[in-house]
């Protein structure tokens, strides 16, 4: 017989907490419901999703279970819809603030110039982090970490943004600036945050999930890795040795739910759910009256017609979408070439079958750029497509810097993917035959995501805009 020492089990007493984690990311400014692309065992099809009305009923939900919430923004907030390019980001504050954010990362965000994200950020009520983002003398822009205080337990957000902001964005993105991948920096940040006491620490990062995979790989330390930027669509946690990883789509049309089980400073269960943000999810009322005010300037948009599909358009595909061919065909008519390129942009909400309004156009190209145009030998196209497809399906993670493959109108292309940079492109046709190494063409393209300064000659920026080419062209070719 076993006899319990009462004296024993009365003084031990475990340190037991229930947290939760609400989390989204890159809604690239969609501030209500829009169309969302699904996919079932026929294929394609559309649905409304997302909204921050929505989002903010369920982190209320979520809050209300358990006083022991936290939520996080994976960045890529502060562009992506007219109202939001418009403002440069102003009109989302007091939506974002009212959300209840511990902290957030950022790429898209460094679109009106870095300087103006630290405006922004002193509206917040939650911190903008990033370890691996320098001034040009070497000290950090971004706090590099924040704690959180949660019943129990003193929890360490280490943030990393996008290493791509100076490498592939316009060059306003890194304007006194410098970035880094965070892999040199973020052991050291683990370190010091657990030296200060964190129970549990959380990487918010933008890199995006491939990237954040390599990087845990080579990291001791990290409990949860919030990942952005890639628009996976994560149903289930994935784990990086001890790391658990969620990210989850994009548009704000899906919530991440993490619910952790806390024993002595351990994770020792946890349950996730992706949460789609449906017609099922009332509005939350506050939020919806903001969103109402933002939008009613732009109400006319929505209702004005100017073409139809037959097709969903959407850039949910790797090499090349539907979207983007629309966009590239009236980019290509406009500037009375044959050859056009685009950025391979990840962001834009999908359009639906039937009818194509103003507000669609906008939110396919929200910066609405000038068409322009370049003369580029053939070499120097070979050389950029290789590059593209180099940053877009390098080997090492670290490498890749998508979006999508760069969007072309005018080329067919038959390549190996598999290949290593330099080798993939095994030959281009123009007008059934092969391109010319040395000979010129004249191509259209917008932004310079489209065509980088350090390609062609006799650059010329036209006079109309990529919304203007796109209705113009749907005026003939709906």
């Amino acid at each position: 017989m076993f006899i319990l020492n009462q004296k024993y089990f009365k003084n031990f007493k475990l340190n037991i907490m229930e947290l939760s984690i609400g989390f989204i990311n890159d809604v690239h400014g969609y501030l209500e419901p829009h169309p969302e692309l699904f996919y079932d065992k026929d294929g394609e099809f559309i649905k409304t999703a997302g909204g921050y009305a929505r989002i903010a009923s369920i982190f209320e939900q979520i809050r209300d279970e358990n006083e022991h919430t936290i939520f996080f923004d994976g960045g890529d907030t502060f562009h992506g819809t007219l109202p939001v390019v418009a403002s440069k980001g102003e009109v989302l504050i007091p939506i974002l603030n009212q959300l209840g954010f511990s902290a957030m990362v950022g790429h898209w965000d460094f679109a009106y110039k870095p300087e103006h994200l630290l405006a922004l950020g002193e509206l917040l009520n939650y911190p903008i982090l990033g370890v691996n983002v320098y001034k040009d003398d070497g000290t950090l822009l971004l706090k590099p970490y924040s704690f959180i205080e949660v019943g129990n337990q003193k929890i360490a957000v280490i943030g990393i943004c996008a290493n791509i902001i100076d490498k592939t964005m316009p060059a306003k993105f890194k304007q006194g600036i410098y970035v880094t991948d965070g892999m040199d920096e973020i052991n050291g940040y683990v370190k010091e945050v657990k030296g200060l006491g964190a129970s549990l620490v959380i990487l918010l990062s933008h890199n995006g999930y491939p990237q954040d995979i390599e990087l845990l790989k080579s990291t001791t330390g990290i409990d949860i890795c919030l990942s952005a930027h890639t628009h996976n669509r994560i149903y289930e946690p994935v784990k990086v040795k001890d790391t658990i990883i969620i990210q989850c789509g994009c548009h704000g049309s899906f919530v991440g739910h993490l619910k952790l089980s806390i024993v002595d400073n351990k994770i020792t269960n946890y349950q996730y759910k992706l949460i789609e943000v449906n017609e099922d999810v009332a509005s939350h009322k506050p939020v919806e009256h903001i969103v109402n005010d933002i939008m009613a300037s732009y109400r006319n948009l929505q209702e004005d017609v100017v073409g139809r599909t037959n097709t969903i358009l959407h850039r949910y595909d790797a090499f090349s979408s539907s979207m983007d061919n629309l966009l590239l065909k009236a980019i290509s008519k406009a500037a009375g070439v044959n050859i056009a390129f685009s950025n391979g942009w990840r962001y834009g909400a999908p359009i639906d079958k039937g009818n194509i309004t103003m507000w669609d156009l906008y939110s396919m190209v929200p910066m609405n750029p000038i068409i322009s145009t370049v003369d580029m030998t053939g070499q120097e196209i070979i050389d950029m497509l290789e590059e593209n497809f180099e940053r877009t399906f390098s080997a090492n993670p670290m490498k890749q810097m998508g979006g999508y493959c760069k969007r072309y109108l005018g080329l067919q292309i038959k390549f190996h993917i598999e290949n290593p940079y330099g080798y993939r492109i095994e030959e281009i046709y123009y007008e059934n035959e092969h391109l010319k190494k040395q000979k010129p063409y004249k191509v259209a393209y917008i932004t310079e995501q489209g065509v980088s300064e350090k390609y062609g000659t006799n650059r010329t920026h036209l006079k109309i805009t990529a919304v203007q080419a796109l209705v113009d062209y749907l005026k003939t070719n709906s």
